[in-house]
């Protein structure tokens, strides 16, 4: 990578582990001013441990709420005078049927996928359109096709696909990007931290690790594509095929994606 990352102020929400982490772990070599947040303030700690040389900011925060979002921000632009990228990577999963699900694990979900990307885009966007930077969400392919099971996270999914797109349009002539990147299955802990249909953690999925993306590799994928200032970024074949199978072919898309995810009307991935 060129020197594009050098003395940029990223601020990546959950960055203590998985995709954010990852993030961190490329961008540290680059040059970059990181600023983070989690929920978990001892994985904060041990990477502040891991990078106490280096610019990182860390703030212990639950970005589905306004006030944890306001501090983040507000910090962040205090701390290193403002933000060029903003990448939304902090969210949670859910694995139940819609019959089983309650209602709150439904709502729960959106308030961190969704409405947390709100609170932090639109308190660091002034800072943002000021530098002419950019704006990242990271989405799923369940941002494009509604996956059984999942139902509250491939709602939040697609909001935040609509939402940054509408965002994107009102920027087209202000020199700010915004893209929302859709990984696969990914080697990171939003699935074993998923909810069940009681919104407690589900613990170890049912998924195939080794089938998976790195998250390490997700992260890379992921910063070319703010580099090269890409639109939207789908990551994986499988991913692909998904995408393009939804658009042309709904039906079959269905019965494949049916097939995969539920045997027997329970599910099963």
């Amino acid at each position: 990578m060129s020197d594009f990352f050098k003395d940029k102020v990223v601020a990546i929400t959950g960055g203590s582990e998985g995709i954010g982490k990852a993030l961190i772990d490329a961008l540290i070599p680059l040059g970059a001013k990181i600023a983070t947040c989690g929920r978990n303030q001892d994985k904060l700690y041990n990477l502040q441990v891991q990078y106490s040389n280096h610019l990182l900011h860390t703030v212990v925060a639950d970005i589905s709420r306004l006030h944890d979002c306001e501090n983040f921000i507000n910090s962040t632009i205090k701390t290193f005078g403002g933000i060029d990228i903003l990448i939304n990577n902090a969210g949670i999963s859910m694995r139940a049927l819609v019959k089983d699900a309650e209602i709150d694990v439904i709502k729960r979900v959106m308030e961190v996928n969704f409405f947390g990307t709100v609170y932090c885009t639109k308190l660091a966007l002034d800072s943002i359109i000021k530098n002419k930077g950019t704006i990242v969400g990271v989405s799923s392919i369940a941002g494009y096709r509604g996956l059984p099971g999942r139902s509250g996270y491939s709602a939040s999914k697609f909001a935040v696909n609509g939402w940054l797109e509408a965002l994107r349009t009102e920027l087209s002539d202000s020199g700010v990007n915004v893209m929302w990147v859709s990984p696969g299955f990914t080697t990171s802990n939003i699935r074993n931290a998923a909810l069940d249909k009681n919104g407690k953690m589900q613990g170890e999925g049912p998924m195939d690790e080794a089938a998976m993306m790195s998250a390490n590799e997700c992260a890379r994928h992921i910063l070319n594509a703010v580099e090269k200032g890409k639109r939207t970024l789908v990551l994986s074949f499988k991913g692909k095929q998904t995408v393009f199978l939804n658009r042309f072919f709904p039906s079959f898309a269905d019965k494949m994606v049916k097939k995969f995810f539920l045997k027997n009307g329970e599910l099963i991935k």
